[in-house]
């Protein structure tokens, strides 16, 4: 069954997290991808993030292959004007650019998306900004942080008591990379119709309202500022939230009547049923806090691994809180194979379907440089052309 994008060339001009995890993720869906650096040091991400400082060292962080199995790494400089007429004649055998700079950047080196797409009039340019185009913001650098902090969204993670609370993983980073995903095959889809490429415009603060979609609409339509809310559910069900056990944490999801009745009847508490402080959704809702404190004396007689159990085994939707390596391990982990892209088990995408590639054959990511020669050799150079090219310091090749 042919893969999706098979037939599809990438170019990945990027760089740090979100760019290159765009261009990863078209990459396990068939495409091919050409990742361009700078000789010498290439993506920084290469020597930076992890706990592996070995590896970052040696331009293999990873931080770097989490988002780089599968492509082929390109050594150019694009400062030069023979390393920018090498990138034209790669554009021109192109489908998709992929590019996270500043528009300052781009403007600098004569590669703004007008300039881009006058090259090859069919290219798809995704530009993937901290705060997209049009706006007095546009220019600005941002990372992740920089992001989860200017969004609203630090405020709404912690407590009143920790304060603002950056997310432990990079969310930003990595959901605009699927929003530029998205975005892309969408624009491709449009150019099978009309044969022309596209402008896909990617804000890492519009991905993070999107990720606060629901939030967002609560407060636009009742003038309620949200509030952190620590481990309470976005529900405000006084039955949902993270209860401690007598060891562990459990969290649980009792939003609907049909959930409480059941996981009423799971704690052997059927009476609550018929308690009028607790019978209705409006009663449960006005005494709250004596719900949580009568749940809270429950739980904490089993630990939160027997819980689980029954409450699952009642249809009650909760989760045990598990360290990452305990969640690696689930069997919704495991069977389904996300994190076995390549041999290093990369992670994958968070969707299946027959007719993407088999991911346990992605190449494992490469040295900097490493196909600079075959990449350019089948855009037509011959070896004379390269060899002036490496003695001017326009290309590097990987050791």
């Amino acid at each position: 069954m042919t893969a999706p994008l098979e037939g599809i060339r990438v170019i990945d001009w990027t760089h740090v997290l979100a760019g290159p995890a765009c261009a990863y993720y078209l990459g396990l869906l068939g495409a091919e991808v050409i990742k361009v650096e700078r000789p010498g040091r290439g993506d920084a991400m290469r020597h930076r993030g992890g706990s592996d400082k070995a590896r970052a060292a040696a331009g293999m962080s990873t931080a770097y292959m989490t988002q780089a199995a599968g492509k082929q790494s390109l050594a150019l400089d694009l400062g030069t004007a023979a390393g920018r007429a090498v990138f034209h004649r790669l554009l021109r055998s192109a489908d998709v650019l992929v590019e996270n700079h500043r528009p300052a950047t781009l403007e600098r080196l004569d590669l703004t998306e007008g300039a881009t797409r006058a090259i090859n009039p069919r290219l798809i340019h995704c530009a993937m900004t901290g705060y997209g185009r049009g706006n007095d913001m546009a220019g600005a650098p941002a990372y992740d942080v920089n992001i989860q902090a200017i969004s609203g969204l630090m405020t709404l993670t912690g407590t009143v008591e920790t304060g603002p609370t950056r997310t432990g993983a990079p969310i930003i980073d990595y959901a605009t990379g699927l929003a530029g995903a998205l975005g892309v095959m969408s624009a491709l889809m449009t150019r099978t119709r009309t044969g022309e490429g596209a402008f896909v415009d990617v804000s890492m603060l519009e991905t993070a309202f999107s990720l606060m979609s629901s939030t967002i609409t609560d407060y636009r339509l009742t003038g309620t500022a949200p509030r952190a809310r620590g481990n309470a559910a976005n529900s405000r069900s006084p039955s949902s939230g993270v209860f401690k056990c007598a060891e562990g944490q459990i969290s649980l999801g009792v939003n609907e009547e049909g959930q409480f009745h059941a996981f009423a009847r799971a704690l052997d508490r059927a009476e609550w049923l018929d308690d009028p402080r607790f019978g209705n959704p409006d009663a449960r809702d006005r005494n709250g806090v004596a719900l949580g404190q009568a749940i809270s004396g429950v739980l904490c007689t089993q630990s939160a691994d027997v819980w689980e159990q029954v409450l699952m085994a009642a249809g009650v939707p909760c989760a045990r809180l598990r360290t990452l390596p305990e969640a690696l391990d689930l069997p919704a982990s495991l069977q389904r194979g996300f994190a076995a892209r390549g041999s290093a088990g990369f992670c994958g995408l968070p969707f299946a379907m027959a007719a993407a590639p088999d991911p346990t054959n992605a190449t494992d990511p490469q040295a900097l440089g490493a196909d600079t020669g075959a990449v350019l050799s089948d855009l037509g150079y011959a070896s004379s052309e390269v060899e002036d090219l490496q003695a001017q310091g326009v290309i590097g090749f990987g050791k």
